[in-house]
């Protein structure tokens, strides 16, 4: 279900731990002890740094604790100024707002899962591991990054012993995926994948013949699509969006997004990444066919065409009807 009122607030920085070589774990609080909202393993955070300064961090702690959400963020060199905002200027005792939680990483019941995280892919994972043991199933984590050192929370996984496998990649190479995945299906399993691009995409294709809805996936980064040599970029053509809840009808340009179209027209949506990856601006389509262009909706999602992210989705066709 899209198009929903979040939670938004002001929360405390209360520690900050070094949890691996350039990961930073955060909790937060309400300043007023009040208790914040539930969420389950999968879930997200937008973190509001600043104007044009947003970022989604997974949470990373104990669901059933009410008071206190956990985060971890990779320092990435190369990146946009969010993970450096948060090593620099996030201290202890100072507020950031919030809003969320969202998920579209959901784990569902399964008697088995097969678990593979990639460097700060793990952050998703950890409480559905805590999940998958509580309720009895059975299941691995395959575990890889580039040394051990900058792999986070491997402490709090040696708990779970042989069910865990650790992989660095400067100690042992890459991750087995075609030991892990095997030649066939594996009966009864769900398949949780989070990490780098690359890693998605080779798990990916080792579960391209197994059931439909069994690999669950989630990016960090948008999904790239597969282009061929010399192939031009398909022209694209604009169209109508029919806001069914504001009574307009506004034309979305071939230079501009669904997204850009509507704010340009002053209705107020939520959204955060404009990549396609978040999910904030999911929004109901009430009539018409979506072109999906985000790496958040599964395929049974995208077929079904009942929402769409606006950020980076556009039409099919000449017309498109928003629960908007």
């Amino acid at each position: 279900m899209s198009s929903y009122e979040a939670y938004e607030a002001e929360l405390v920085v209360g520690t900050r731990d070094l949890v691996a070589d350039g990961v930073l774990a955060l909790t937060l609080r309400h300043p007023l002890g009040e208790e914040l909202p539930g969420w389950e393993p999968g879930a997200h955070i937008d973190v509001i740094l600043g104007p044009g300064l947003e970022r989604q961090y997974s949470l990373c702690g104990n669901p059933a604790d009410r008071h206190e959400w956990r985060v971890a963020v990779l320092r990435e060199p190369g990146g946009r100024g969010g993970s450096a905002h948060v090593h620099e200027q996030l201290e202890a005792g100072g507020k950031v707002r919030v809003r969320g939680p969202r998920n579209h990483f959901a784990l569902l019941p399964s008697p088995r899962y097969l678990f593979v995280a990639g460097g700060i892919g793990i952050t998703p994972i950890l409480p559905m591991l805590a999940a998958a043991e509580a309720a009895g199933a059975d299941w691995t984590l395959l575990y890889g990054g580039r040394t051990r050192d900058s792999m986070a929370f491997t402490k709090e996984l040696r708990p779970y012993g042989g069910r865990v496998r650790v992989v660095p990649q400067d100690e042992y190479g890459l991750l087995d995926l075609a030991g892990a995945l095997g030649g066939t299906p594996q009966p009864d399993t769900l398949v949780y994948c989070c990490g780098p691009g690359p890693l998605l995409d080779a798990v990916e294709e080792r579960c391209a013949g197994w059931p439909s809805g069994t690999l669950h996936v989630e990016r960090f980064q948008p999904r790239i699509p597969e282009v061929t040599a010399n192939q031009e970029p398909p022209a694209e053509a604009e169209f109508e969006v029919v806001l069914e809840r504001s009574g307009r009808t506004l034309t979305v340009p071939a230079d501009a997004t669904v997204l850009d179209t509507v704010r340009a027209a002053g209705v107020e949506v939520l959204y955060s990444c404009t990549e396609g990856t978040c999910g904030t601006c999911e929004t109901d389509v009430l009539d018409g066919t979506p072109d999906h262009r985000d790496s958040v909706l599964t395929d049974e999602e995208r077929a079904a065409g009942e929402t769409m992210l606006i950020c980076v989705s556009r039409c099919l066709g000449k017309r498109l009807v928003l629960d908007l």
